[in-house]
């Protein structure tokens, strides 16, 4: 038996290859399938079986194509009403692969049809679980995001999940080895830990959601200090539960070169958006006008679904030479399917053809250093996490998930200096206000990160009274 994560560190997603004998199961697949179907022929192994741990919310699962190519069925958890044929599992329903077995526990409470897989190996040893979105390492799956499909509020789908956990989880052995389908960096919890593989013994021990005494502090515990979940959530679910188009077409619509001649037509005839993946030093030297830049090396398609938020909007691309499929790879991998095209040649091709190229004002931390003083207005974009565990004096906590209403208030005659953590999200959040005609400010190369290192003065102390206008 080989078993082997498959983790995305851009979505934060864990899917699973596992092999038995000559066959083969998959569980939450990303959208793109090459990987999968070569492991298979490298390997020389059937495909018997995608399990699917629930519809996710975060990406777009590749369930759909992988059946297409291998004619292996999709299994799903009960309650689970796919708009495609899937096999729709019930309770402790055991299937085999090889000389193993995978066991359905079914344990709702993230979503109504979320269910974790019990792996049973060739000498009938229960050995691991995967669980989706159920139990993270250092954490449970969020139960807000499935209240309007499931009827309820989010404290009775945490009700449940409580007793998920308590009458499915936990009663199974300590050396059991938990396969979560996401670690930190997820929005599908608040709480998880680095790690992608533990086991259950030290989830028992170390897991808040797993030590509660009770079902009304495990909700009260849960529930606390949620952010709201990132508006493409509904419509990946949407898309993993009614269909999708095929990646390999959506792939070769979107890998059409766009000479800098029509890029500008191209733009307003079709409302696209002009979506810089460069990183954040060659972005503010110089980009196409109106451009928002989310970063490849990031947490691009994350950063796209919050910002962007339609996936029905339409995009044109400026990439690294060469990059263009990575980045209409990660867009579809949360269901952006909309890429008309990318800049032929990059930017140096727009800038050489004469066209008008605009910048953004950044500024190294030293510089910031030297220029800050009582009166300056500076805007973290930051979580309200990170900013509570320390920020400049008497910034204001503005984090960028929450632009669209933030910038609404700016003052556009006085001037502000911006920064994040270390230039990634700062540079987004630059190149929105930019593309709204708001530019008086200032980017900070290097976030709070390098201006830890300065002089400049930081606390941790959160003044309640700052008001939203600056």
């Amino acid at each position: 038996m080989k078993i082997e994560q498959i983790y995305t560190g851009c979505l934060a997603q864990g899917a699973y290859y596992v092999v038995s004998e000559n066959e083969a199961f998959i569980i939450d697949p990303l959208r793109e399938t090459k990987p999968y179907i070569d492991r298979l022929k490298k390997d020389g192994v059937q495909l018997k079986y995608i399990f699917e741990t629930h519809f996710h919310a975060d990406f777009v699962s590749g369930h759909m194509d992988l059946s297409k190519k291998t004619g292996a069925p999709i299994v799903f958890g009960p309650t689970a009403n796919p708009d495609f044929d899937a096999i729709i599992a019930e309770d402790d329903q055991v299937f085999e692969i090889g000389n193993i077995k995978i066991k359905v526990l079914y344990t709702p409470g993230h979503t109504m049809e979320s269910c974790t897989y019990l792996l049973i190996d060739e000498n009938g040893k229960e050995t691991a679980i995967f669980s989706g979105d159920t139990l993270f390492l250092g954490d449970v799956g969020r139960p807000d995001l499935a209240q309007k499909a499931a009827n309820m509020t989010q404290e009775e789908l945490a009700g449940i999940l409580y007793e998920s956990l308590q009458t499915k989880i936990m009663p199974l052995a300590d050396d059991i080895t938990v396969y979560p389908a996401h670690g930190a960096g997820s929005a599908c919890g608040k709480n998880m830990q680095k790690e992608t593989v533990d086991t259950l013994g030290n989830q028992k021990k170390s897991n808040y959601a797993l030590n509660q005494p009770n079902k009304e502090s495990f909700v009260k515990e849960v529930l606390d200090g949620l952010s709201a979940p990132p508006k493409y959530f509904g419509m990946n679910v949407a898309m993993n539960k009614g269909g999708y188009e095929d990646f390999e077409k959506i792939l070769k619509k979107g890998s059409r070169p766009v000479e800098a001649s029509d890029f500008e037509a191209i733009v307003e005839g079709s409302g696209a958006l002009i979506l810089d993946t460069r990183n954040a030093t060659d972005f503010h030297q110089g980009f196409v006008p109106n451009s928002i830049n989310i970063g490849l090396q990031g947490d691009f398609a994350p950063w796209v679904g919050a910002m962007i938020v339609d996936v029905q909007q339409p995009i044109l691309l400026v990439t690294d030479p060469g990059q263009h499929e990575e980045a209409i790879t990660r867009l579809a991998r949360v269901g952006f399917d909309h890429v008309l095209g990318y800049l032929e040649g990059g930017f140096e091709t727009w800038r050489n053809a004469g066209k008008e190229v605009d910048s953004v004002q950044r500024i190294s931390v030293k510089a910031f250093s030297d220029q800050y003083n009582e009166k300056a207005k500076i805007i973290d974009v930051r979580t309200e996490t990170e900013y509570a565990a320390e920020h400049v004096n008497d910034a204001y906590s503005r984090p960028l998930v929450d632009i669209n209403e933030w910038a609404k208030n700016l003052n556009s005659d006085d001037h502000f200096f911006l920064h994040c953590a270390g230039g990634y999200r700062s540079m987004i959040a630059a190149s929105i206000l930019n593309s709204r005609g708001i530019r008086n400010f200032t980017e900070v190369d290097g976030g709070f990160g390098a201006i830890k290192e300065t002089n400049v003065p930081t606390s941790n102390f959160v003044c309640q009274s700052k008001t939203l206008d600056l």
